[in-house]
Formats: structure tokens, C-alpha cells, sequence
């Protein structure tokens, strides 16, 4: 082991710096995984996982954890060659389902994943969530919070504006053209990062496809749909209109993850559309910010208004991890009420398993009724079969709002995707 390990690295590591970390981590335990003090880790959860290290340490005396946080990008193209090329670290954030490259079934398949069905939380997981935590009926993904997509609005910035969150359709609009011509824009867009391209076409798509077809899925699993022949043009089409009505601050394309947060948490936007995970990160950036979730509409009738929400990213056990008994002592950390807890307070979600004893923060009301009434759905690539068809969609978007290319192309190009399989 070595002498001197430091417990926590910078936020944002560079690819080689978060090479070199895990590679030195997976040295860094012992080949029986009992003796060990250190554990690795590569997380996403960034500005949620510290408190959580913290408290894992705390609990475990002389335990120190290694760890990295990244952005879904640079992670998602890391972590499958970290894998293959044994450099992986114990723990690792992994997806839900089968939709990027970091995905349940994506890493579970070539059994890169240890299996957790053994471990005493995973016959707790409500079936929705354990259907996209397991691969071939066993379960590698320590998923802990449930997430939602939608708008989340600055409060002081609207009570400045003299604007209420809209309901319907016509509305959003008519909000986007008040606080455009009030000098603020709307929603914050960070598609200089391609996942976030993504965000609003999931939630005018859950609506529009989903509202009145839940089993859309199934047909497009049966060769039924297709994405150009369904309504997912229309919700491209609301996107772009949303564009084009001046929804979202000037150069989207030229504006990453991390400087929409900014316009969003300052009041330079009234909002952002994101998951609720961004509100953990808006109050980082201002702590006196009051930030609160709502649905985004998508039709003139607000009964008709579905949210995705499904499953967040948890956390997977190398099956090569140098460490695995504090591996596993860790996700089990994670998935106890006081890790469980601590995790989805700080990102600003909700628990994935009943009984934590959680009290909703009031910030999320509003999602926690829509998942109470059964009006959601799950993101939209979680039952993809492939995560080529996510990659084709956000690439497509940022050449769409780069005028390289067409809804109707891109809408296309995603169907041969999917035709193509697992």
C-alpha cells in the first residue's frame, strides 16, 4: 500500500488524471480484498459523494476511500477501457438499464459487474427500479435515489421578473417571451455538453409520446414504431420552437453543463431545464438560492402532463476490484437509510427503497406527487437496445442546433440504430 493516499481529489480531474487515479488505486489494495484499508472510486455524483465518503470513513475508522468525480461524458468514455484494460477502480457509478456506455447491461453483459442480489437491500428494490438494476435476473447496480427531469426555477428570479412557472404549452411560450423581453431568458441550456442536449427532448417527449401511449416501448420492441413515424418528431419540434421563441439564453452549443449552472444559480436565467439533481449544484453556487422542480408542459392540458423519472446512476462492484470486501461494504453504506438518505438530500432526490424514514424536501414536491400518481415514465434510453441510439440522438441534437442536420434525419438515423439491436 502506498504511505500517503490522499482522500480527495479536485471535482473535475482530467482524463489522464483520472487514468492515472484509478490505475493507481486498483494497486493500491491487496489481491484478497480483506486486508485492505483503501477502497477506489469513480463517481458522477458530483458535489453528493463527498458527504457520503465522509460519512463511510467516519463509520469505518482508518478506512480511507480514493476517489474521482467526472461528468457523464468523460466518465462514459473512460470507464469501459478502465475495465477491459484492468485499471477499473472497486467502486463504480454505473447507469440504470442499457442506454450508454456505462450502462447495467452494457457492463454487466461481458461481466465486468460483481453480482449483488446476495446482498441484503436487493429483494428490497421496488420492480420498476430492479428491473434496470438487474442483468439476466441477477442484480449488479446499487441504485439509491429516484430522479425526475423538468424545469427547475430560480425563485428569487422570478418573483424579480413578476413571473409564475407555466402549466401548458401555450403558456410556457408566453412565459419564454416575458422574460426574454424582460432581459432574462427562461431556461439555461448547456448543450456545449452533448448529454445535456437531451434533457428537454425527454421532457416534451414524455408527454407527447407517452401520454397517450404507455406501451410505446413495447411496439417499438416489437418493430411496431418507429421514432420518425411517432410523435417524437412532435416534441423535436416543440424544442426547436422553444429555440426559436428565445426559451434559452444566446449560443447554447457554446455553453457547457457547468457555466449553464451558473446563469440558472445567479438569476441570469429564471431557470434550467435539467434532473433535479442540478439542484444540489444551483445551491453550491448560491447558497441563499431557493430552487424549485416543476413539470414541464408539453400540451395545452396540464392533466395530461407526464415527467420522466426513473432510477438514477448507482453504484456497481468491480468484479476485478482489488478491495471487495470494502466494496461491498460500501454500496451497502450507500443503500442503508443513512447513506441512502444522505445521498439523495444532497443531490435533491428521493430514496429508491420505502421506509428510509426520508422527509421530501419541499423542492421536490411537486415530483414526488407526480411519481405518487403514476405520471411518469422512465428516461427514454434506460430500455434502448443498444446505447448506440443515445449516442446517435445526442450528437444529432447538437448538429441540429448547429443547422448540420434535420429532425427527420436524425430521427432516422436513430430507428437504424435501434433495428440494429443489442
Amino acid at each position: 500500500m502506498k504511505t500517503r493516499i490522499p482522500t480527495v481529489l479536485p471535482a473535475v480531474v482530467t482524463a489522464g488524471a483520472l487514468l492515472a487515479a484509478c490505475s493507481g488505486g486498483t494497486e493500491a489494495g491487496d489481491s484478497g480484498g480483506g486486508g485492505s484499508k483503501t477502497l477506489t472510486l469513480a463517481s458522477v455524483d458530483q458535489g453528493s459523494v463527498e458527504d457520503v465518503v465522509k460519512a463511510f470513513e467516519k463509520a469505518n475508522p482508518g478506512v480511507k476511500v480514493r476517489y474521482t468525480t467526472s461528468g457523464a461524458d468523460q466518465y462514459q468514455q473512460q470507464i469501459r477501457t478502465q475495465l477491459s484494460s484492468g485499471t477499473a477502480p472497486d467502486v463504480m457509478s454505473v447507469w440504470p438499464g442499457n442506454g450508454n456506455p456505462g450502462a447495467t447491461y452494457v457492463l454487466a453483459k461481458p461481466g465486468y459487474l460483481r453480482d449483488l442480489s446476495d446482498q441484503p437491500w436487493a429483494a428490497k428494490m421496488p420492480d420498476a427500479i430492479k428491473s434496470v438494476a438487474q442483468y439476466e435476473g441477477k442484480t449488479y447496480n446499487a441504485i439509491f435515489g429516484q430522479n425526475g427531469i423538468g424545469a427547475v426555477y430560480n425563485q428569487q428570479a422570478l418573483e424579480k421578473a413578476g413571473l409564475t412557472p407555466p402549466d401548458t404549452w401555450k403558456d410556457l411560450l408566453e412565459f419564454c417571451r416575458a422574460a426574454k423581453a424582460k432581459g432574462t431568458p427562461a431556461f439555461a441550456l448547456g448543450n456545449q455538453d452533448n448529454w445535456v442536449t437531451q434533457l428537454v427532448q425527454y421532457a416534451l417527449v414524455a408527454t407527447t409520446v407517452y401520454g397517450d401511449d404507455r406501451d410505446f416501448d413495447k411496439k417499438m420492441q416489437a418493430g411496431q414504431a418507429t421514432f420518425a413515424q411517432s410523435p417524437w418528431t412532435t416534441a423535436l419540434d416543440k424544442y426547436l420552437t422553444m429555440e426559436r421563441t428565445g426559451c434559452f439564453q444566446k449560443n447554447p452549443l457554446g455553453t457547457n453543463y457547468e457555466a449553464s449552472q451558473g446563469l440558472a444559480a445567479t438569476g441570469k436565467t429564471l431557470g434550467i431545464v435539467q434532473g433535479n439533481w442540478v439542484i444540489a449544484l444551483l445551491k453550491g453556487k448560491n447558497p441563499k438560492g431557493t430552487f424549485t422542480f416543476k413539470a414541464l408542459p408539453a400540451t395545452d392540458d396540464p392533466s395530461a402532463t407526464i415527467v420522466p423519472a426513473a432510477a438514477g446512476a448507482g453504484y456497481g462492484v468491480n468484479a476485478k476490484a482489488k478491495n471487495k470486501d470494502l466494496a461491498l461494504k460500501f454500496v451497502n453504506f450507500v443503500m442503508s437509510p443513512e447513506g441512502m438518505n444522505l445521498f439523495v438530500k444532497k443531490q435533491g432526490g428521493l430514496p429508491s427503497l420505502p421506509d428510509t424514514g426520508y422527509a421530501v424536501d419541499p423542492s421536490l414536491t411537486e415530483l414526488s406527487k407526480f411519481i405518487t400518481e403514476d405520471r411518469t415514465v422512465p428516461f427514454m434510453d434506460q430500455l434502448w437496445p443498444n446505447p448506440k441510439v443515445q449516442q446517435t440522438m445526442l450528437s444529432g441534437l447538437q448538429e441540429i442546433f448547429s443547422d448540420q442536420s434535420t429532425p427527420e434525419k436524425v430521427l432516422k438515423e436513430m430507428d437504424a440504430d435501434y433495428k440494429a439491436g443489442s
